[in-house]
Formats: structure tokens, sequence, C-alpha cells
């Protein structure tokens, strides 16, 4: 049995990670006997943990039930189904969208002929406007004149 004081600086060493194979060999002994001095009782757990978790093997074998291939065939299939699904959704909604344009298109441009109309009768009245305010225009001329004479 190891003294306290070996045991002790051997900790010292475990934890600033010095320690040797050997060295650890004897700190796993001593904190697996059943008299472990009472300041050290606290690390008793860990090397046990530590002595348990190495002798732990893995023993349980998994068989694959099905072979790899046909579950990537099986994605494959519904990976393509389901884009036929959405290629038959944007062909039917893209051709209902490009109705709905059209309607549009074919309303803005009779919107526009109509507008077009309007502004030209609205030229044309304004036009025989104009031919009478020139005349107004030229009795004013002759009215200054006529005053300026007198």
């Amino acid at each position: 049995m190891e003294s306290v004081k070996k045991i002790e600086k051997l900790l010292e060493k475990y934890f600033e990670a010095t320690t040797t194979v050997e060295d650890e060999k004897r700190l796993r002994a001593y904190f697996t006997q059943e008299d472990v001095a009472a300041h050290l009782a606290q690390y008793k757990p860990m090397f046990n943990y530590f002595s348990n978790a190495k002798e732990e093997t893995f023993t349980k074998l998994e068989t694959l039930s099905e072979p790899v291939k046909p579950r990537i065939r099986y994605i494959y299939r519904w990976v393509s189904v389901a884009a036929a699904v959405v290629l038959a959704f944007g062909v039917y909604f893209g051709n209902e969208y490009r109705i709905q344009k059209e309607v549009e298109r074919a309303q803005a441009e009779y919107a526009y002929q109509e507008t077009k109309k309007a502004l030209n009768l609205l030229a044309e009245n304004f036009g025989r406007g104009t031919e009478k305010v020139a005349y107004l225009n030229e009795f004013e001329i002759a009215k200054q004149k006529m005053y300026k004479n007198n």
C-alpha cells in the first residue's frame, strides 16, 4: 500500500497531465481498494469509472435487414412522382396566369383606346375655342386703335 503523500503527489501530476502509464496504474490500484483516505474519497468514483469503462466492450451486432439499393430506388420513385406533380401544377397554374395576363392586357388596350378618343375630342374642342379667342384678340386690338384715335 502506497502512502497518502505519494498518492497526493501522483494526483497533482495526474491533473497536470504529466503522469506516466505506471503512475496511472498505481492511482487506479489505490482507488479500487476499500480503505481510501477520507480527503481523497471524492476521487474514488472517477477512477472506478475509468477502470470499469476500460473493461467494457461492444457486443451487439446489428444486421441489415434490407439492402441499400432497393431503398434508394424507392426514394427515387417518390422523388420522380413529386417532380411530376409539381410540373403538372406549374403547367396548370402557369396557363391560368398567362390567360389572366392576356385578359388584363386586352382591358388595358381598350382603356387606352377610349382615353385616346376622349383626348382627341378634347383637342378638337380646344382648337375651336382658340379660333374664337383669336377673333376676340383682333376685336380688342381694333377697339384699342379706335380709342387711341379719339
